[in-house]
């Protein structure tokens, strides 16, 4: 699931974000407890924005990890005064994604963080794919933003089928259903399409990324891009998720059911 990471002081600021994430979503926050840590997380989960406090963590020390993240929305969240205005005026020169004020904010933080989240700006990338998918049925839409929205899970048809209360089959038919692609192409296209946004951050590798969106390996990857995209893995960070979907809508929108 996709991951909200938090190094700010305190507990009260992890909760106010976990309370106030969107009801009924999928995401997480994970507090980590200094650079390090944050590091590591960037590189073994789906982290689609970083929350960290100006005042205890300073943007200098995080220079080196936005450098090599710089897909991933940071957004400022502390406990502002009056005079912290230095604070802020570095935020707005570090084109710091959003600022949040602990104290007044917390009740919508978390909502606000999903908003301007790399998963929002993969959602804006993908934007016309229902309609070039031809996803035009409630099911069709309803499966389409349930695999976005998880989209570091791999997901069976059988897995899909049994949450909508119906059989592989019928889901399999319903989905193709007026000239739409093939589901488990589209499984593979919400995925694959995540992968090019994340191999846009020089601090993702092929490896890493094929580790966090849970490809069986770095090689599964890599033939799943060319089947969806028609790049190699190394390929897609250029294309993005939009280029990512115009290739795939010039003839791989089918396979075997």
């Amino acid at each position: 699931m996709p991951v909200v990471a938090a190094i700010v002081p305190g507990g009260e600021a992890v909760q106010n974000l976990r309370r106030s994430l969107p009801a009924g979503g999928p995401w997480a926050v994970v507090r980590c407890l200094s650079t390090a840590h944050l590091e590591r997380t960037l590189v073994s989960r789906l982290v689609d924005a970083v929350v960290f406090s100006p005042a205890s963590t300073p943007l200098s020390d995080l220079t080196a990890l936005r450098m090599a993240f710089p897909q991933v929305p940071w957004v400022a969240f502390a406990p502002f005064r009056p005079d912290d205005g230095s604070l802020l005026l570095a935020c707005e020169e570090s084109r710091v994604a959003l600022v949040l004020v602990d104290g007044v904010d917390g009740a919508v933080a978390g909502d606000l963080v999903v908003r301007h989240s790399a998963a929002a700006e993969r959602r804006r990338a993908l934007a016309e794919a229902p309609r070039v998918l031809r996803l035009s049925e409630p099911l069709q839409r309803e499966v389409w933003q349930y695999l976005l929205d998880r989209v570091d899970q791999p997901t069976r048809t059988c897995d899909l089928a049994r949450r909508l209360g119906c059989s592989r089959e019928h889901l399999s038919r319903q989905f193709g259903a007026g000239g739409a692609p093939n589901l488990k192409r589209v499984i593979d296209l919400t995925r694959i399409a995540c992968a090019a946004s994340l191999l846009r951050n020089p601090g993702h590798d092929v490896a890493t990324v094929a580790r966090i969106l849970c490809f069986a390996t770095a090689s599964h990857l890599t033939s799943t891009a060319r089947r969806i995209a028609g790049v190699p893995s190394k390929g897609l960070g250029g294309l993005g998720p939009r280029g990512v979907l115009a290739h795939f809508v010039r003839g791989k929108t089918r396979s075997r059911v």
